[in-house]
C-alpha cells in the first residue's frame, strides 16, 4: 500500500469517553478556496451514469428515501479522518435502506500536491468508476483513503490509481483518467459546494443531511448517526 495519513489536523479533534467516541469536531477542516488549479481546466463534460446527478455532480449509493450528503478531497486528511470514523456507519445506513448516500468528489486542495493537481485527478478518477462500473464508487473511495498520500507530496501517480480501480473491480478506466476526462467538471462542481454554517469558505468534508448543511461539530457519535434522520 501508498503511504497512509501520517498526522492530524489543527481542524479535527475526538474525544474519547467511557471508551466511546465521543464526537468529531470539525471546524469545516475549513479550506477556503484558494486551489492552485490551472487556469483553463478543460471542458465540462458531465459524467454520465444512472447513479450520478450531472447538475450537483452527486454520486448516489443506496436507495434510501433520505440523503445524507458528503463533500470529500482526496487530499484532505480530515476526509480520510471521517470516512475512517463515520463510514460503516454511514454503510449500515445505506445497506438498512435508510438513506441514499451522495458521494461528492471535489478539488479544493491541488495546490498541496506539488503541481500535479492530485486532488482533481483524483476526483476525476471517482467519476470514472463512477460511470463504468457504479458499483465499485465506495470500494473505490475506500482505497483511496487508504492509500491517501500526505499532504505535499506529489500525491498518487495516474498509474497508480488506475491500479487501485482495477483492484476494487474497476479495470479499464485508463484513457478516462489519463485524459482528465471529467476534470473540468470536478472544477465547476468544486465552486458549487455548499458552505458549512460558521465557516467562511468551502471546506472539507462537508456534510448535508437531507438537503441541509451541517456543521460537523454537530455530528452525533457513529452509533448515533441513525439519530439525524429520525422525526
Amino acid at each position: 500500500m501508498a503511504t497512509k495519513v501520517q498526522k492530524s489536523t489543527n481542524w479535527f479533534a475526538i474525544w474519547v469517553s467511557v471508551a466511546v467516541v465521543a464526537v468529531l469536531v470539525l471546524v469545516g477542516a475549513l479550506v477556503v478556496w484558494m486551489n492552485n488549479t490551472s487556469a483553463d481546466p478543460g471542458p465540462t463534460v458531465a459524467p454520465t451514469a444512472p447513479s450520478i446527478n450531472a447538475e450537483t455532480g452527486a454520486i448516489a449509493v443506496g436507495t434510501g428515501s433520505q440523503t445524507m450528503d458528503t463533500y470529500i478531497d482526496f487530499m484532505c486528511p480530515v476526509c480520510n479522518q471521517f470516512e475512517q470514523l463515520y463510514g460503516e456507519a454511514i454503510q449500515d445506513l445505506v445497506d438498512d435502506g435508510t438513506i441514499t448516500l451522495n458521494i461528492h468528489p471535489i478539488s479544493i486542495l491541488d495546490r498541496m500536491s506539488s503541481g500535479t493537481e492530485y486532488s482533481t485527478r483524483a476526483a476525476n478518477a471517482m467519476y470514472c468508476v463512477a460511470a463504468t462500473v457504479p458499483e465499485a464508487s465506495v470500494p473505490f473511495m475506500q482505497a483511496l483513503f487508504a492509500n491517501q498520500p500526505a499532504e505535499g507530496s506529489t500525491g498518487l501517480t495516474n498509474e497508480q490509481i488506475i491500479e487501485i480501480a482495477a483492484g476494487v473491480g474497476a479495470p479499464g478506466i485508463d484513457a478516462c483518467v489519463n485524459d482528465g476526462q471529467y476534470s473540468g467538471y470536478v472544477a465547476a462542481m468544486s465552486e458549487q459546494t455548499p458552505i458549512a454554517p460558521g465557516s467562511t469558505g468551502i471546506g472539507t468534508p462537508t456534510i448535508a443531511i437531507n438537503g441541509t448543511v451541517i456543521a460537523n461539530s454537530s455530528l452525533p457519535v457513529p452509533a448515533q448517526l441513525g439519530a439525524l434522520f429520525e422525526g
